[in-house]
Parts: structure tokens; sequence; C-alpha cells
């Protein structure tokens, strides 16, 4: 049976996240996702880890208890603090070796909070290249497949996901990369889903083919977008299980034409836990 495998969720933008047994999706994606992010007190506007690499050594975990939501964010060297502190803001600064500040997400309607900040290189094509991590040889993505408003915005006004509300893999594109790169190359913290569907003894990666097909999952419903064309991201150091690793994206760029996981929005509000199973409604 197609079923839910894991659910994940990012409280703070780039950091990693954790899995869940069970979560609210919507409009946003998952409840409580990506609810803070990093702000570039150097150049402006929100940054994630396609700049500031550093920010996927992070780790993020929410807790919520009498209708509170608070993010704890741990360091490499177990120091600790809390999303919105002005300590921790310093910790991280520090192990940066940027000035950032931790921005909660607002409502839409503040346009600047989204507004991006200055290029890191004037050259727009050499820029592009940086963020993609696009070898001079290899093609950047097809950028028909986002949303218009990344033009000018870092994210689409109302949330800090970088395209659409949720990034869908499968247990079989896992396992056909755990073949192709080992078990560090594949480590699932790279790629950062939001849900993982067990495919079972499918071959590959099924979740190309699911474009336009519309699912219940839960009690809510889903519909199926663009492959996820990958960035710069996923070939960055997170721990010494997880070492900085450029073939990861080559494997990718070249074997995959350059998308790993599915994009997806919610049709239907609802709730999702492990599982649950994949039940086609076109």
């Amino acid at each position: 049976m197609t079923s839910i495998s894991q659910i994940w969720t990012y409280p703070v933008k780039s950091a990693q996240g954790h899995c869940i047994d069970t979560a609210t999706i919507g409009e946003f994606g998952v409840h409580g996702d990506r609810i803070w992010a990093m702000r570039d007190l150097e150049r402006g506007g929100i940054r994630g880890a396609k700049k500031i690499s550093g920010l996927m050594q992070l780790r993020a975990e929410a807790d919520e208890a009498d209708g509170h939501l608070t993010v704890r964010v741990t360091l490499p060297n177990g120091e600790s603090g809390n999303a919105g502190d002005p300590d921790l803001d310093r910790l991280v600064s520090e192990f940066l070796n940027h000035q950032v500040r931790f921005d909660a997400l607002p409502d839409a309607e503040n346009l600047e909070h989204f507004r991006r900040g200055a290029p890191d290189d004037p050259d727009v094509i050499a820029e592009m290249r940086a963020i993609f991590g696009r070898d001079l040889d290899e093609p950047l993505p097809n950028f028909a497949v986002f949303p218009p408003e990344l033009g000018e915005y870092e994210s689409p006004p109302g949330a800090h996901y970088d395209c659409y509300p949720l990034m869908v893999m499968t247990t079989s594109a896992m396992a056909a990369l755990e073949s192709a790169l080992g078990p560090g190359g594949a480590d699932i913290r790279r790629f950062r889903p939001s849900i993982v569907i067990d495919t079972g003894s499918d071959p590959g990666h099924p979740e190309f083919s699911w474009k336009g097909r519309q699912a219940r999952l839960g009690t809510a419903e889903v519909e199926f977008l663009d492959p996820c064309p990958r960035c710069v991201m996923v070939t960055h150091h997170i721990d010494d299980q997880a070492p900085a690793d450029r073939s990861v994206l080559r494997h990718i760029v070249t074997e995959l034409n350059q998308n790993l996981g599915v994009y997806a929005r919610v049709t239907l509000p609802g709730q999702i836990s492990s599982g649950d199973a994949l039940a086609w409604l076109s």
C-alpha cells in the first residue's frame, strides 16, 4: 500500500528539522513549518543556506504548550537558545561569521519582510549558477516551474518555504539515491522533504510521473506539481554523517534531469499521520 512513511517539519528556514507523527497541513504547508527565518544584517533580506551554508548545521525543534510555540535552536557545539532571543542571534552570528537575526514569519501583507536582499554577484547568471551550484558546462533549471513572485521576493509572501508548500519524496527515490551515492550522499536531511511516501518496490523515482494528479492523504487533499529542481544546498556539510559532497548534485543534474522529489500544494486542508494511505483522486 502506498502510504506516508515520514512527515518532516522545519521550524527554522534552512536549519535541520525533525520527523513528527502527525501534522495539520494547509495553504502554507505543514503547520509550524519555517515560522522563523534568518535575516542577513549585512546584505539585507531573508537568507537561506543557498547563501549561508552553515545554517544547515543548526538543529531546530519546536515545542508547543498552552498555545505558545517555542523553537529551540542548537549549534554544532551544543550551545542553544530560543529563536527570537538576542543571545541566540549573537551565538549564531559568531558561528556563521556573518551578522544575522532570527525573524518570525509575519502576515503576507508585510511585503518588505519577504523582499530580496542585495545579490552576492551583480552578474545575474553567475548569481544563479552559485545558487543552484551549477558548473559552467551544466544547464540552469527551467525557471518557469517557479512562482513568478520569486523574482522580487525571497519566498512567496506569507511563507518562508522556497517555492511551494510541500516537497514530497518517495522511499523508492531514497533507495535509488543510496544505491548511486552511498548513505552519506543520500542522507535524507540534505533534501528537506515535507512528506516521504512509501512506494514499496517501485523502482527509481515514481514521483516524477505524478505531476497534475490529485490525492488524498489522511483528511487532506493535495495536488502534485512539477518535479523539484535542486540547488547547491544538497551539497552542503551537515555533520560528520553528511559532509560536504559535490557529487550529490552532479548525480541529480546529470542523471535525474536536475530534479529530485516533487512539489505539491494543499487543495483541502486536513490532518495527516504516518501510515496514512495515499489514495489517488485523479
